[in-house]
């Protein structure tokens, strides 16, 4: 099953239809060929603040920032105990 990728501007206009032009989810999911889901998670993404998203981004950036520097010093942790032990 493959899975359909929609634009940024399709999901908006969705969600647009939904909030602000009152029509119900069911029906705007049939007419544009979505399923209620995909349209609720758009709905939940749209009414979350723009803050929020930029926090949860840069949340995740720095998780990833330190897995990759625990992930060095671990090497580097590794390497140490190494050359410790050849040089005895």
């Amino acid at each position: 099953m493959t899975q359909i990728r929609f634009t940024q501007e399709f999901k908006q206009e969705a969600v647009r239809q939904v909030v602000d032009r009152g029509h119900p989810v069911g029906e705007v999911a049939a007419r544009l060929g979505v399923s209620q889901h995909s349209l609720y998670a758009w709905i939940k993404q749209h009414n979350k603040p723009a803050a929020a998203t930029a926090a949860e981004a840069e949340i995740k950036r720095l998780q990833a920032e330190l897995r990759r520097v625990t992930e060095e010093r671990d090497i580097l942790k590794k390497a140490a105990a190494y050359f410790a032990s050849e040089s005895r």
